[in-house]
């Protein structure tokens, strides 16, 4: 009796042991923004990847108005991951120390769009305009209000509109331009362009006026014919980071930030500005720091 009470306490023992080895549950909230838009791609594809890969972790999307919003849901515990404009991110001058990226993942151009028959041909030519500066809580609003500043630009009868709202308001006539940053090919802007006659406005002599006033993530990049069978123009352009709290477990950082990596083609088949998302690119993230535990990864795996 008492040989088979100690068997039965190591057994009991044992099972107790297995129980804990079990992954916790654990919930992982991407926020992204429009729908049409490439936060919103991206994230939806990282969301699969997540669920299907790592057991007992439930992964879903948000649909926000983009990065300013996205920190706040950080901030906030009510996201676990969003996707930033490191612009956003370094406001003020340095980063927010309770924020952390796990990787850039590809550049966000700014788009100023006006219909084809506009007399708009450059930032100057807004004056007097109805112009959609990007939804309240994006980034497009912020790096928007710090161009018009170092362009000392006033007098814009200005709109605060999302991505589907100001496609629709340049259509009907309501606005004449809207801004809009995104990943190349936005797609909002590219089934606009297939459905009526618009451009883009080249806003690349404005990059240097915008790292000498704010920070030196501003560059300048081309969106080619082929992004929207547009004209090809010159733009401005922001590293976009996939961003989590500090506070993170370094497991789950680990975690994520290899299949974001590894699961790569996954997400390039959501939407191809996650093509360019590879270990050199990925580890650029300053400003701001890289979590523990997606450091760690970074470590592990050879560029």
């Amino acid at each position: 009796m008492r040989r088979r009470a100690l068997l039965g306490g190591v057994v009991a023992l044992t099972v107790s042991g297995c129980v804990g080895r079990e992954p916790r549950h654990r919930t992982v909230r991407i926020a992204t923004g429009s729908p049409t838009a490439v936060y919103y791609a991206i994230g939806s594809a990282f969301a699969r990847v997540i669920a299907q890969d790592l057991p007992g972790t439930d992964a879903s999307v948000l649909v926000t108005a983009a990065s300013a919003e996205n920190l706040q849901l950080i901030a906030s515990g009510r996201a676990e991951v969003a996707f930033s404009q490191s612009d956003v991110l370094v406001t003020g001058g340095v980063p927010a120390p309770s924020t952390v990226a796990l990787a850039r993942v590809y550049d966000d151009l700014l788009h100023l769009v006006v219909r084809g028959d506009s007399p708009i041909r450059s930032l100057e030519d807004l004056r007097g305009k109805k112009v959609s500066v990007g939804a309240r809580g994006s980034g497009t609003v912020i790096t928007v209000r710090r161009l018009l500043t170092v362009a000392r630009m006033s007098g814009i009868d200005e709109r605060q509109l999302g991505l589907d709202d100001s496609t629709a308001a340049l259509t009907s006539g309501d606005i004449d331009a809207f801004f809009f940053s995104g990943g190349l090919p936005v797609t909002g802007i590219r089934q606009l362009s297939a459905s009526s006659a618009t451009r883009l406005v080249d806003l690349s002599k404005w990059a240097s006026e915008l790292r000498k006033a704010y920070s030196d993530v501003y560059v300048v990049r081309d969106v080619p014919v082929s992004a929207y069978q547009m004209p090809a123009v010159a733009t401005v352009a922001v590293p976009n980071l996939l961003v989590v709290a500090a506070s993170m477990a370094d497991d789950l950082a680990f975690d994520l930030t290899r299949l974001l990596l590894e699961r790569r083609e996954v997400l390039a088949a959501a939407h191809p500005a996650a093509e360019r998302l590879d270990i050199r690119s990925a580890i650029a993230t300053l400003p701001v720091p890289l979590h523990p535990g997606a450091a760690r990864y970074y470590r592990s795996t050879k560029p």
